[in-house]
């Protein structure tokens, strides 16, 4: 998943985005110099088209979007102990933007200028996997990493036949709450074996904007990138939007089990009052104020937000971590990992994939999850003891990853636009209570099926 935007620590509108959601749109209008910029960097390190030195060294471009200080940190102590390990096969480490982060690589990819590795999300690669761009990585894997990540994770990067990517990091959606208010509301507090339902969590914001008062809220929905919010958490629904039909397409459904979590939300801000209108518009850093200073109990945001939370909330502020709402499906929710791909155009296959399995062997996986405050997807690198413990909500997060399945559209056609020009003004107005139920979903069906069409001729 990728990053939501954070202040001072990374600029990111999502183009996945994060783990998570960590959020991202596309901005076409800053894609010709964002293009521009990342193709003068990448040229400066790879205008040698062979890239193999006199000496026979072979030279690969790995182009990174760790983020946070420790991420990269760890991104690049791993990358100087593959180098000092392998002197024959040495990586260079350049680094990325979440930013735009789509547009920048189809243009490397397109200029022949593509790093040979390639961090990027799952929601994202589809278009360069069905345009030829990356390697299908069966084959060049070896047992140990394949069979340590679960197949619920190889769902998300393999389109068709092919696996073009590996998934290595994942982030759930959680809610992160002041125990402090909860214990002292007597609210039932879930756990993740016994999670609120989307009725009671309902029930339960009503009690909590009682108990706070006037002028406070339960619940503060940072809704900024509406789509994937709603379409992963409405996994536990049974909403899944998106069909695919006999003949391979897919169409757009809007079912009873669609509206649930669309429904609670929009239930909350414009009914019920208990979720703060003001907070639809921004990102998960722009409620955090608010939640430290007593406005809203809870927020429900990316896993990766802790960190944020662990360095800037106040002295004595007690926060924790809780599950999101379970629906009749249980507790599931959809996410797009983090990724790992090798440009198809590359001499050195073998190579890069040699340079990814070690970048993910358990103890480095760990490394890396614990840098992006992340959960791994490799099983081994889960059952790790940091990654169990009770401090700052690591073992509810460890106990989410058996629920996270493939997010509902990644590999659909058209999705990016579908997002950008229909779901996300839709979703939008829905929450603010400009629109109805009814006019949503005739903007999300009808519309939205006019767009894919153009992909799936």
């Amino acid at each position: 998943m990728r990053p939501a935007p954070r202040p001072h620590l990374r600029p990111r509108t999502r183009t996945r985005i994060r783990i998570g959601d960590r959020t991202r749109t596309r901005s076409r209008r800053t894609a010709t110099v964002l293009a521009a910029v990342l193709a003068l960097l990448l040229t400066g390190c790879a205008r040698d088209d062979d890239r193999r030195r006199a000496d026979g060294t072979i030279e690969l471009r790995f182009h990174s979007l760790a983020w946070q200080k420790e991420s990269v940190d760890a991104t690049r102590a791993l990358v100087r102990e593959w180098n000092a390990r392998n002197p024959r096969v040495q990586v260079r480490y350049v680094q990325g933007s979440w930013d735009s982060v789509h547009d920048q690589l189809l243009t490397s990819f397109e200029g022949g200028e593509a790093p040979d590795i390639v961090h990027d999300a799952a929601d994202d690669l589809a278009d360069f996997a069905h345009g030829g761009h990356l390697a299908d990585l069966r084959g060049l894997l070896p047992a140990r990493l394949t069979a340590d990540i679960p197949a619920a994770s190889w769902e998300t990067t393999t389109f068709g036949e092919g696996v073009y990517g590996v998934p290595f990091l994942q982030e759930p959606r959680v809610i992160i709450a002041n125990r402090t208010v909860l214990k002292a509301s007597g609210v039932r507090i879930p756990t993740p074996d016994r999670p609120w339902s989307w009725p009671e969590f309902r029930r339960v914001a009503r009690a909590l904007t009682a108990f706070l008062g006037e002028g406070r809220y339960a619940v503060a929905w940072p809704l900024r990138e509406p789509v994937s919010v709603t379409l992963n958490l409405g996994l536990s629904a049974g909403g899944r939007l998106f069909h695919r039909e006999p003949g391979g397409k897919t169409r757009i459904r809007f079912t009873d089990a669609d509206a649930i979590v669309p429904d609670t939300i929009n239930a909350q801000v414009v009914h019920d009052r208990t979720a703060a209108r003001a907070t639809l518009g921004g990102g998960g850093f722009d409620a955090l104020p608010g939640f430290f200073g007593g406005r809203y109990a809870m927020v429900p945001l990316g896993f990766s937000y802790r960190q944020q939370i662990a360095q800037q909330a106040p002295e004595g502020f007690d926060w924790m971590v809780l599950p999101p709402p379970a629906g009749p499906a249980g507790s599931l929710q959809g996410v797009s990992p983090q990724t790992l791909s090798i440009a198809a155009a590359t001499p050195f296959k073998k190579e890069a994939a040699r340079f990814i399995d070690f970048l993910l062997r358990p103890p480095n996986m760990v490394r890396l999850a614990r840098g992006d405050w992340m959960l791994p997807t490799g099983t081994r690198a889960l059952a790790h003891p940091s990654l169990r413990t009770a401090e700052h909500g690591w073992a509810t997060g460890a106990a989410l990853a058996r629920h996270l399945r493939t997010a509902p559209a990644p590999s659909v056609r058209g999705y990016p636009e579908w997002k950008d020009k229909v779901a996300t003004p839709s979703y939008q107005e829905f929450y603010s209570g400009a629109i109805d139920r009814e006019e949503l979903e005739r903007r999300l069906v009808k519309d939205g099926n006019l767009v894919l069409a153009r992909y799936q001729r």
